[in-house]
């Protein structure tokens, strides 16, 4: 059977399977991910494709640390609201270890970025200018006329 090739990954796509992985309890696996993947988004990506993408790397790496910390695991209770309510606290308590980690890892490309900045020369007035307006006015574009087109 050949299977049709997956569509390109886009931020909201990164940002779903990212949304997988904080909820993720149990073990976890590039295989299991790829699974859920496919059950929840039906379609299918290679090992290969996802570690291509740095945020669902270093989501997979963190959620696969805390799992093996015994943190991400859920205790199971009789009753099935209690249930639901401790399930949604590991997902929240997954996505916000998750975004210090990403903020943390902005933070140091930012201080990459002043050093490299300042050793340019580049001040902070310089670095600090609003961008510049974008026009989105119709770009004018004349007549080709047929005799033109010869």
């Amino acid at each position: 059977m050949v299977r049709k090739r997956a569509k390109n990954l886009t931020d909201k796509d990164i940002a779903d399977i990212v949304s997988i992985l904080d909820g993720w309890s149990g073990k976890l696996s590039w295989d299991l991910l790829i699974e859920a993947i496919e059950q929840r988004r039906r379609v299918t990506y290679t090992r290969q494709a996802l570690h291509k993408y740095e945020r669902i790397q270093h989501a997979f790496s963190l959620r696969k640390k805390a799992l093996s910390d015994d943190a991400g695991t859920v205790p199971e209770v009789e009753s099935p609201e209690l249930q639901a309510a401790l399930e949604r606290i590991a997902r929240l308590e997954g996505e916000n270890a998750r975004l210090a980690a990403e903020n943390q890892r902005l933070l140091e490309q930012f201080v990459t970025w002043a050093y490299n900045a300042h050793t340019r020369g580049l001040d902070n007035a310089f670095l600090s200018r609003p961008l510049p307006p974008v026009d989105r006015d119709q770009t004018f574009r004349p007549k080709v006329t047929r005799a033109a087109k010869r």
